[in-house]
C-alpha cells in the first residue's frame, strides 16, 4: 500500500493516526496515501517512496532540470498535507499496462 512517512507529532497535530489516509498536494497535483508515523522524518517534512504507481509522487514535483547534470528536481517540493482523501485502488502493477502485450499475444 502507498505510504507517506510523517513525524508522529505532525500527524498528531492533524488529529491523525498511523494508517489514516492523508492527501499530499502541490500546485502540480495531489496524491492520497496512508500515513506512517516515523520518528526519523523531520518535523514539517514528509517522505514518500516513489515506487507506488497508484500514488505517483513525482507528479507533484518540479520537472525543471539541473542546468549541468540535466537531472529532474524529483527530491524536494513544497506541499500541503491534510487528513482524508481516497487512496487509488491498484488493479495490477502499472495499472495493467504491463499485461497489455501478453493479452495481445493470446488473441
Amino acid at each position: 500500500d502507498p505510504v507517506a512517512l510523517v513525524h508522529p507529532l505532525d500527524l498528531e497535530a492533524m488529529n491523525g493516526r498511523p494508517g489514516d489516509v492523508i492527501t499530499i498536494a502541490s500546485r502540480r497535483g495531489e496524491v492520497c496515501l496512508y500515513a506512517r508515523a516515523d520518528d526519523g522524518t523531520p518535523r514539517g517534512a514528509v517522505f514518500v517512496p516513489f515506487c507506488y504507481y497508484e500514488a505517483a509522487i513525482n507528479r507533484l514535483t518540479n520537472a525543471a532540470l539541473d542546468p549541468f547534470a540535466k537531472i529532474p528536481e524529483f527530491k524536494y517540493c513544497a506541499v500541503r498535507v491534510r487528513l482524508g482523501g481516497e487512496v487509488a485502488r491498484q488493479g495490477s502493477y502499472g495499472g495493467g499496462q504491463i499485461l497489455d502485450p501478453v493479452a495481445q499475444l493470446q488473441v
